[in-house]
């Protein structure tokens, strides 16, 4: 009995879904009351506490987030999302995967990234899945394997990413069918969004899509060929028509981190329908990287202070894949909170870490967070007391050259078969540039939560 609708009576669930698309503005209060009766884990009491204080200020930036997600989705998105992330993947999916964690003595992570296929309709400079093999792909049958034994362990939400993972769409919307009570999401690059794609997601309803764009028209096509912008803008028209939930996904670099960081750019992924956004940064992987592409330390601090700025005047939810350790004491991969897996069926610490010591097609999901090099991210994590520092490449390079070794795991570019070593010491640089500044940054946080836990006991 995992899912929620097998947990709960059926009249206490008809009763949610009920608040949710009958005029859910005016029903936040019942919505709370409801979900209050569901919680198990007391950090998910506080969380329905904070939405209490939340919703009922009407300035707050949060409360007008939901005010926009509740009337700008449609309802049976809506609804999904409620269901299966809020409640199958949260309230009963988190309590699952900490048995599990203190069962098998391993990282159980909250979400499965995986590569469909390696195939790509667009060739962008410097792409992190670059050395990748084009030809690799994960049938339906082991897609399906993968999210049966992550269910199995409390896992509710899956993530694709490519190549191009809309080039195998029909599969992906069958398994969405199937599983009907998880939770996915695709990072796209949005060109094969069209019509009949956005009436099937509606349909199915637990499917979202993350956009890749780098800025506007002259930063995205940069990168990512010309007219790459304009089919993108088409798309996110098309999604938000059809009242489907989607984000943007922008990799900051050198020559656009003042424009993707800026109020302007912001503001108009909010008026093309955007309810999320996560930001990652650029890394030098295989032997077609361009390390002039990494951001300066100046760069990553203006994006440290002015994502946290969006989050207190946008209504949107912005994630920042390194900024953000801070809040969940470093890094998330190896197992941790997420893992990867490519196309050929690598089992990835990382989608930003092409090392690995076993093969999906070849063992099971737990069987794999238990392989040597899953067990070394797990007893080194985290990997720096700064967690400003999270990233054992980008941050602490020696930390991963040393687990990789370790582990004696293999590289996963069949291209170019990127040694841990030549790889890490294209980090070293940026690595010592960065902690200067991180650490100023830490001390700063370290001084201020002194002083608010001193106000507190006075």
């Amino acid at each position: 009995m995992t899912s929620a609708r097998q947990m709960l009576s059926s009249a206490l669930m008809k009763q949610g879904i009920e608040y949710v698309e009958k005029n859910p503005v005016e029903n936040i209060p019942k919505i709370l009351n409801w979900a209050e009766k569901l919680v198990i884990k007391p950090e998910h009491k506080k969380t329905i506490e904070t939405f209490r204080q939340v919703t009922s200020d009407p300035d707050n930036i949060w409360n007008r987030f939901i005010h926009r997600v509740l009337t700008e989705v449609n309802p049976k998105v809506r609804s999904k999302f409620l269901i299966n992330y809020m409640i199958n993947a949260g309230l009963f999916g988190s309590p699952t995967i900490d048995k599990m964690k203190e069962k098998h003595g391993c990282n159980i992570p909250w979400a499965i990234l995986m590569d469909p296929t390696s195939a790509c309709n667009l060739k962008c400079t410097g792409c992190w899945a670059g050395e990748y093999s084009k030809r690799d792909s994960m049938d339906y049958d082991t897609l399906d394997r993968i999210i049966k034994e992550g269910k199995e362990l409390g896992i509710r939400l899956f993530i694709y990413s490519g190549g191009e993972p809309l080039i195998r769409k029909n599969d992906i919307l069958k398994l969405c069918e199937k599983h009907d009570d998880c939770i996915f999401l695709a990072f796209t690059n949005a060109t094969l969004v069209d019509e009949e794609l956005c009436r099937e997601m509606d349909r199915v309803g637990n499917f979202i899509l993350a956009i890749s764009v780098e800025g506007f028209e002259e930063e995205t096509d940069m990168r990512r060929g010309k007219g790459t912008f304009k089919k993108v803008m088409d798309a996110m028209d098309l999604l938000k028509s059809h009242g489907l939930g989607f984000g943007f996904s922008t990799c900051y670099h050198s020559k656009n981190t003042e424009i993707v960081g800026s109020d302007e750019y912001i503001d108009f992924m909010i008026e093309k329908g955007c309810m999320f956004g996560w930001y990652f940064t650029y890394m030098p992987l295989g032997r077609d990287a361009v390390p002039e592409l990494m951001v300066s330390p100046e760069q990553r601090e203006f994006m440290y202070h002015q994502v946290r700025k969006i989050r207190e005047t946008k209504p949107i939810f912005i994630i920042d894949f390194w900024n953000d350790g801070e809040y969940i004491n470093g890094c998330i991969a190896g197992g941790r909170h997420y893992l990867h897996i490519n196309a050929n069926g690598d089992v990835e610490p990382c989608a930003f870490i092409h090392y690995s010591n076993v093969n999906i097609k070849d063992t099971t999901l737990l069987e794999a967070l238990k392989s040597p090099l899953f067990m070394q991210y797990k007893m080194n994590q985290p990997f720096n007391e700064n967690h400003l520092r999270p990233c054992p490449l980008l941050d602490n390079p020696d930390k991963l050259k040393a687990m990789v070794h370790n582990a004696n795991a293999y590289s996963t570019q069949p291209l170019d078969k990127e040694d841990v070593d030549t790889l890490t010491d294209k980090c070293q640089e940026a690595s010592k540039k960065w902690a200067e500044t991180a650490d100023r940054l830490w001390a700063e946080i370290t001084k201020a939560e002194s002083e608010k836990l001193e106000k507190q006991l006075a």
